[in-house]
This record gives C-alpha cells, structure tokens and sequence, in this order.
C-alpha cells in the first residue's frame, strides 16, 4: 500500500476533495491544490480536464511544495489512450499515489492493476450498495483505500444519504484492514460528521465542482474556506 496513503489515514479521519483540472484553469487548479492542503485535506483526487501532459507537469510543480497524497480519479479511455504503461510510469515519476478508474469493474481490472503495482501506485477500489458477496469479494483485493458509493445513480450533492454505510465497512474490514471512505452526494459539514463516524475518510467532489462554476478564477479562497469548514467537522 502506499505510504503517503496510508500515512494520511494513520492521522485521524481524511477529508479528501475532488477537484477537475483546468478547472477553470490548470494555474488554479494548482493554487485550489495548495489552499486545500492548508486547509487540512489528506488527499487529492485529480480529474484530467486538459491534456494528460499538462495534468502531469502541474503534479510535478505541486510535488515540490507538498507532500498530501494525490490519486487520479479518471476514465480508462485516458489510460488506454496514453498507454497504460507509459501512464503509470509517469505518474509515478511526478508523484502521484494511486488512480481510480470508476468504469472499470473488478473483473477487468487486472490489466491495469498489475502496471499501477509495478510503479508503486495503488488501484482504488470502489463499492456500491449492491450485494454482500460482491463487496467482500472486491475488498479482499483493495489496494490504498476502498471508496464506499454511498448512493447508487450519478455523482451530486443530496439532501440526505440513507445507505447503510456502516454496514459497508464492515463488510470490507471482515475481508482486509483497510481504510474505508465515502463519497457521493456528501456536501455539508453535517453530512460529513454524520459519514466519517461511520468511516475513515469522507470524499466531496460536486461541491467544490460547484464553487469553481461560482467563482471561477476567485474560487481559491472560497474552496480553502470550504474544505476547512469540512475538515474541522469530520475532526
């Protein structure tokens, strides 16, 4: 497992946000990074909203001023297309910890899997409120963390989860110790207090999505805001 993730877990519940690159540009996306890392997340989630080079140059400079994990959270197109081995050699050149590639299903996954592992990058597991069998089955070969689904249908913010999120995690932790963190739809502090009693980490994505379409090029301040207001819930 790799050692910044795991690190970052060991440190007390995570908060990890979701943040698209070149959203609304790559120079932002890289102060949004920092102002994050200030303000208390364990880990960031990039989403290639560019070109993957450019994507992989601003990892690069970000390296050099911070140590937070970083997992990139994107389509296995974007994998295939820039080659699985040439993509997983350069992530790990820049410093990146892990990928998660959500349509990609544990049945397919070992092509990805076995390059990701040669360069020291953990593959994310994902798992849905679906059938105990399937989880178990999934978890017993998660890698870094397992992002528990917290609702089934598309990523956004809901008013209320009503999964039963504890009995996810302990569906994985009966298969591997590992750290367990929700997402999908968790946008309020309430939320996220409510989540990470019942977990390791909690992830957020659609609402700081939501402050860069807000505020575009003035979004640093209110995101590090945000993601303090978060952190300091889940504490």
């Amino acid at each position: 497992m790799n050692k910044r993730i795991t690190e970052a877990f060991a440190k007390g519940k995570a908060f990890i946000p979701f943040v698209t690159c070149g959203d609304p540009s790559l120079d932002v996306t890289e102060k949004i990074v920092y102002a994050m890392d200030e303000a208390g997340a364990n880990l960031r989630a990039l989403s290639g909203g560019v070109t993957t080079d450019k994507v992989f140059d601003m990892v690069e400079k970000i390296r050099k001023s911070t140590s937070i994990p970083m997992v990139f959270m994107t389509y296995a197109n974007v994998v295939f297309s820039y080659g699985v081995e040439r993509f997983c050699k350069k992530a790990a050149e820049v410093g990146m910890d892990g990928m998660i590639l959500p349509d990609v299903p544990f049945e397919e996954k070992d092509e990805f899997a076995s390059v990701a592992e040669k360069y020291g990058l953990d593959l994310i597991s994902l798992i849905a409120p679906t059938s105990h069998e399937r989880i178990s089955m999934i978890a017993k070969e998660a890698e870094g963390f397992v992002y528990c689904v917290s609702s089934l249908g598309v990523t956004g913010m809901r008013s209320q989860i009503t999964t039963d999120i504890g009995a996810m995690v302990q569906l994985v932790k009966a298969q591997k110790d590992i750290p367990c963190a929700v997402g999908f739809g968790i946008s309020t502090p309430e939320q996220a207090k409510k989540m990470a009693a019942q977990a390791d980490g909690v992830i957020v994505g659609s609402a700081i999505v939501k402050l860069c379409e807000t505020y575009g090029e003035d979004c640093v301040p209110y995101v590090g805001e945000y993601v303090k207001s978060m952190k300091d819930a889940i504490r």
